[in-house]
Order: structure tokens, then C-alpha cells, then sequence
């Protein structure tokens, strides 16, 4: 059932709290989808090359395992990570959850053990510790794939308060020098498998909201940004675990919350809660979160069959089934974990999670290119991301692909570093952040050749 309370005005706030954010946000990276929700970073030129010894401004080991990107604003770049309060019991945990995958038998469930949930605000200059906080000391109800940690959501920040959410375990709010503001238990989330959870918060002017699919009842829930205290919930009958982090995005309705679903993908209200529009067709194991540009959201799944689905939203009411609310759909090689890139007019995304690429115009769908082989890269968990004209594509093994922005595929640079990477990577400035298996690192370009170039 849906609950809410009377909000006055505050779709005018929003509004006007929406644009004051974006004014500083596009220099940073507050969410791990970037400034804009897509991808890319507009004011951001990191380099196109590097290595162990080429371009790594820093590289500092961060404790504990986790899936989650960084997020950067102002001076700082923020942080998650579960820590094992027994090193050895996870190690073999982990070990026994890869036999079985070794073995081919399933799942592979790394079984819990007490866990330190911690938020870190580092130093970008040199990756420093700023501060650290343990926001609980817990052991989880229930596994997380070999693959998977306790912490794969990412933070996300307004510039004034830091959301930290690790599910089950908790939400949390700090101020951007780490002093608690509030924190929320929304209760134990059971998914499919014991696959995990990851599914990130998204925040819109004083409104945060996360999405809550799983195997039991499903929901999708608006607290305040300052106190989290519960605005509103509201039902989402039927659907079962997704890990896609909820899309806030401005409307001739107003501002509304885009969640796909195996189920059904919906529209709502963000002031009330309300169901504006629903879609069908995405297949099972809802992974790639949603993505605006130009008045339409697109949609994508990749486990169990393909779909992307381009919605127009000023259009979008009630049942989705027209041409005029739903602009296209493309039924091949959509991605299973990584989520959709747009830059500009075109979306880039990954077959499953293979390193086959593909390419479509924005507006019609068509194909620009498909069926390309990412040479040097094996499988991909991370997100594309987009700026100053390139497109950046991360591996597992530490390899990454630099193309050129553009309707030929053209690779730029081919590049290896010393880790595995599953986190999507970060971009402010100059600067690249990649959040490794055991290291984070920062690249740019070094000081010596950013003087020579001017």
C-alpha cells in the first residue's frame, strides 16, 4: 500500500533545488552514473593513456572488498567498503564459494561473516585519508555471489549530505566532513539466489529514494534528505530482485523516479509516490540502471534474452504501448551488468557482459555500429563512461579500452594496470579514479606534459 505525507510546494522546491545542484555537480562526480545520470563527464578530460609507470598520479591500497564506484566533490573523493572483522573466515568462505563455481555447482555463495561497514573521505591531491567511518560492525543475514561483496552499492552526494547505503545493513547520512546526520533500517532484503544487493540511492533536491526489489514484497520508498524520516512508499506488486539504482528526472510532470523492473518498468511521482506509467519487456535479473537525455529514458536487460526500450517521457502515462511513448526498442546484445552510455547522440553498451560493443543513434534506434570486438579486454562488469570526446571501457583483468567518441569505432589507447577492476570508474577534471579489486587509483596526465601542452 502506498503511504505518503503532504508536502507543500514541493515540486517548486525541487525544481529550484535540482538546478543549483547541477550547477556545481557537473564539474564532479556525485553519483556513479556521473553528473548528468549518463555516463559523462562534460567539463572532464582525463588522459588516454597509462600504465604501472605512466599517468598515475597515486595509487593507494583501500581495505575490505567492495564493488562500489567513488564519488568526488569539492577536494575529496568518497568511499565504501564491507571489511571482514575475521580476515581468515572470509578468505575461506570465499575460497568454498569459488570451488562450487569451480565445480559448476549453484550458487556460489560466499556465506556471510561479520562484517565492518565503513565510509572514507579521501584526498584527492594524493589519496589520503581524510576521514573514516564504521557506520556498523554486523554480520549479514544472508550471502553475496563469489564475484559480489557486502558493499557493490555507491555513495552519492548533494555536496551537503553523503548517503552511504549497504542495504540491509543499513543507510546512512553524513555531512561531507563525516559527522552522522541520520541513518534508516528498511528492513532485510532476500534476492534471487543469494545473489546480493547493489542497488545505489539516488537523491533529488531534499528527497532521497531507494528501490527496494527483491523475493518478498517489493517497494520503492522517499525519505528526507536531512532527517530520513519516510515521506512516502509505495508498492511495486510482483517484482522480484533488480540491482538498477533508481533515475530522478525532471518532467513536464514534474520530477519522477524511472525504476525498470522484470516485471514491469514504472514511472513515478516523486512528490507523491503515485504511479504514473508502466512498461513491459525487460527480462529477468534487472541489472543496467536507467538513463535520460533530451526528454527520453532509456531501458536496458541482458540476462535471459536482450531488450532496450527508449521512452519518451513527457508521453508516458498509464499503460506505455504507442509510438509516441515508446520511441523504439532494439531486442540484441544488450547488457546484462553494465549499464547504457549516451554521449551526445549516441548510446554505447556491452553485450552481456562480453566484450562485444554496440552503438545506436539516440533519436531512431539504427544501428551505428554492432558486433564489435573489443580486442584486449575479456569480460566487463564496470559502465562505460564518456568524456572530452572519448569513450573509456574497463575490464576485469585490468585492461581498458580508450575510444573515440563518433560513428566509426576507433581505438585510442589500450592500457593495463597491476588490478581487477569490477567498480565503474569516476572522472573530475583531469583525473581518472579507478577502484580496484585492492587499489584505488587516480590518473592524470603528469605535470611535466599538462605544462608542455599549453
Amino acid at each position: 500500500m502506498r503511504r505518503h505525507v503532504r508536502l507543500t510546494s514541493l515540486a517548486a522546491v525541487l525544481v529550484l533545488a535540482g538546478a543549483a545542484f547541477a550547477a556545481d555537480s557537473d564539474h564532479y562526480w556525485p553519483s556513479w552514473r556521473g553528473p548528468e545520470q549518463t555516463g559523462v563527464s562534460p567539463h572532464g578530460d582525463p588522459p588516454t593513456s597509462w600504465s604501472e609507470t605512466e599517468n598515475v598520479r597515486w595509487k593507494v591500497e583501500v581495505a575490505g572488498r567492495s564493488l562500489s564506484t567513488p564519488v568526488i566533490w569539492g577536494d575529496s573523493i568518497f568511499l565504501m567498503s564491507a571489511i571482514a572483522v575475521d580476515s581468515t573466515a572470509y578468505a575461506k568462505s570465499q575460497e568454498a564459494a569459488a570451488a562450487k563455481l569451480e565445480r559448476r555447482e549453484w550458487p556460489p555463495a560466499v556465506e556471510p561473516v561479520k562484517q565492518r561497514f565503513v565510509v572514507q573521505a579521501r584526498k584527492r591531491s594524493d589519496g589520503s585519508l581524510i576521514w573514516e567511518r564504521t557506520a556498523a560492525e554486523v554480520l549479514p543475514h544472508e550471502p553475496h555471489y563469489v564475484d559480489s561483496s557486502f558493499a557493490s552499492a555507491s555513495p552519492v552526494t548533494d555536496g551537503e549530505v553523503l548517503l552511504a547505503h549497504f542495504g540491509s545493513n543499513g543507510l546512512y547520512a553524513f555531512d561531507l566532513d563525516g559527522e552522522p546526520i541520520w541513518s534508516a533500517d528498511l528492513g532485510d532484503m532476500r534476492t534471487r539466489n543469494g545473489f546480493g544487493e547493489g542497488a545505489s540511492p539516488a537523491i533529488h533536491g531534499d528527497v532521497v529514494v531507494v528501490n527496494w526489489d527483491h523475493e518478498d514484497d517489493s517497494f520503492v520508498v522517499a525519505l528526507d534528505r536531512m532527517t530520513g524520516r519516510e515521506l512516502w512508499r509505495t508498492a511495486r506488486p510482483d517484482e522480484v530482485s533488480t540491482w538498477a539504482t533508481p533515475l530522478i528526472v525532471e518532467s513536464a510532470r514534474g520530477p519522477q523516479v524511472v525504476i525498470p523492473g522484470t516485471g514491469l518498468s514504472r514511472g513515478y511521482s516523486l512528490a507523491t509516490g503515485e504511479e504514473l506509467w508502466r512498461l513491459g519487456g525487460m527480462t529477468t535479473n534487472v541489472i543496467p540502471s536507467p538513463i535520460h537525455r533530451d526528454g527520453v529514458v532509456y531501458l536496458a536487460s541482458g540476462y535471459g534474452g536482450s531488450m532496450l526500450q527508449a521512452v519518451v517521457l513527457d508521453k508516458a502515462a498509464g499503460e506505455v504501448d504507442g509510438a509516441d511513448e515508446l520511441l523504439w526498442q532494439y531486442e540484441r546484445d544488450t547488457p546484462y551488468v553494465p549499464s547504457v552510455l549516451v554521449y551526445e547522440d549516441q548510446l554505447y553498451f556491452i553485450k552481456h557482459f562480453r566484450n562485444i560493443l554496440t552503438s545506436l543513434d539516440a533519436r531512431t534506434g539504427e544501428v551505428i555500429f554492432n558486433e564489435i570486438r573489443i580486442d584486449g579486454i575479456d569480460n566487463v562488469w564496470a559502465s562505460p563512461v564518456a568524456a572530452a570526446g572519448r569513450v573509456y571501457i574497463l575490464g576485469r583483468g585490468g585492461d581498458a579500452v580508450v575510444l573515440e567518441h563518433g560513428k566509426e569505432y576507433k581505438v585510442l589507447a589500450t592500457n593495463t594496470l597491476d588490478d581487477g577492476f569490477d567498480a565503474s570508474p569516476a572522472i573530475a577534471g583531469d583525473e581518472l579514479y579507478l577502484r580496484g579489486h585492492k587499489y584505488l587509483y587516480c590518473l592524470a596526465e603528469s605535470r611535466q606534459d599538462q605544462e608542455a601542452s599549453r
